[in-house]
């Protein structure tokens, strides 16, 4: 092709339009009166009003259905929002549910097939006395109701391939990631497969799953041990050894009260086949918020008191401490930071956020103040 042919060329392709320009500027004046109006709350907040498990916005997922399991136990059936990334069988997702005005997060675990052909997702909640977020969730919840979710997270998974000969040691709601592994893994219980579930609980009737447990052992898919301990006592190293003889060959999966772990941990170990027990701990969490408290920051480890008023962000800055903010300049959203452990209070709402050792829930330090000690990932 000639010189002179590109000329001719480009010089068909149309210029861009005056038009879109002044339509795309005549948006963002549009958008920043909208701020403008709605302040302190931004646009997108009344967008999540309308359609809150759209693509972009914070992840939540919307409970569609509520399945009693035992008398303190049931599976709540959640539509994850757009976001929401598939998760590994035997993984654990953190939910956030407002309980009282106070927004609480705890961690459970998957128990939902990857194909569900509507997209939902589940989690087993075991209420345990006096916890307010699994008694909520199991006795007051009711379908329709929205939820803070994270990504799925969490190391209790298995390898590829899959063990020859694997056994399975769960405890009260321990049973739950077990079963998100089951469900999702039929080689695990096919005539290949050599699997055993020995699971810990208080009678018959309180064993979690134990309708569906009880099929695949009845089918041959499984060998299922039940340990009733009204009846038969505590489940121990000892015990399970006398139970599974040949536990020394099997890769081991346990989940359950850390009691009953660590007693494993040791046995494994002194076994010397510590690599072949992997172990899933459920701990409980209590966090009391009040008006004001002690402010952590740990990465440069400043500690200062601030009062239930005043902002994180400010008050950060009147101690000498540095922290990211766009908030002065118009630009949102640059003051976030993971609370890592303890309560804050949002300022505008009144609404609290709670995290346990460990957690790292995302919060806003220009309108949230302490609700008690806290510590901010910075």
């Amino acid at each position: 092709m000639t010189p002179g042919n590109i000329e001719d060329m480009t010089a068909t392709v149309p210029r861009p339009s005056p038009v879109r320009p002044a339509l795309s500027a005549l948006r963002d004046r549009a958008w920043r009166l909208a701020e403008l109006v709605t302040t302190p709350l931004l646009p997108a907040d009344y967008l999540d009003m309308v359609s809150p498990l759209r693509a972009g916005a914070d992840l939540r997922g919307r409970i569609v259905a509520v399945q009693p399991e035992t008398r303190d136990a049931a599976t709540l059936v959640i539509r994850p929002g757009a976001d929401w990334q598939r998760h590994v069988p035997g993984q654990w997702v953190r939910i956030g549910v407002d309980v009282d005005g106070v927004r609480m997060w705890r961690a459970y675990s998957l128990t939902s097939q990857l194909d569900r052909p509507d997209g939902c997702i589940s989690i087993t909640v075991k209420a345990i006395p006096g916890g307010k977020v699994s008694n909520h969730l199991v006795h007051r919840t009711t379908p329709g109701t929205l939820v803070h979710l994270d990504q799925a997270a969490g190391e209790f998974v298995l390898p590829s391939p899959l063990p020859a000969k694997a056994l399975f040691v769960t405890a009260g709601s321990g049973i739950t990631p077990v079963m998100g592994i089951l469900r999702n893994y039929p080689e695990l219980s096919d005539s290949r497969a050599d699997t055993v579930v020995v699971h810990s609980a208080p009678t018959a009737d309180d064993v979690v799953f134990g309708s569906e447990l009880r099929v695949l052992a009845a089918d041959g898919r499984i060998r299922l041990v039940e340990q009733h301990t009204d009846t038969a006592g505590l489940l121990d190293p000892a015990g399970l050894a006398a139970l599974v003889p040949d536990l020394a060959e099997r890769a081991t999966w346990a989940c359950g009260p850390v009691g009953l772990l660590e007693a494993l941990e040791e046995h494994w170990a002194a076994a010397g086949i510590a690599d072949r027990l992997f172990t899933e701990r459920f701990r409980p969490t209590v966090v009391v918020a009040g008006e004001g408290g002690t402010v952590t920051f740990t990465g440069t480890g400043t500690t200062l008191e601030a009062d239930g008023a005043t902002p994180i962000l400010d008050a950060a800055e009147s101690a000498g401490v540095l922290v990211p903010s766009g908030c002065r300049m118009g630009i949102c959203y640059g003051c976030v930071l993971p609370l890592r452990e303890g309560a804050v209070r949002d300022l505008r709402t009144g609404e609290v956020t709670t995290a346990v050792p460990g957690d790292g829930v995302l919060v806003q330090t220009c309108i949230s103040a302490a609700a008690g000690a806290c510590s901010i990932d910075h």
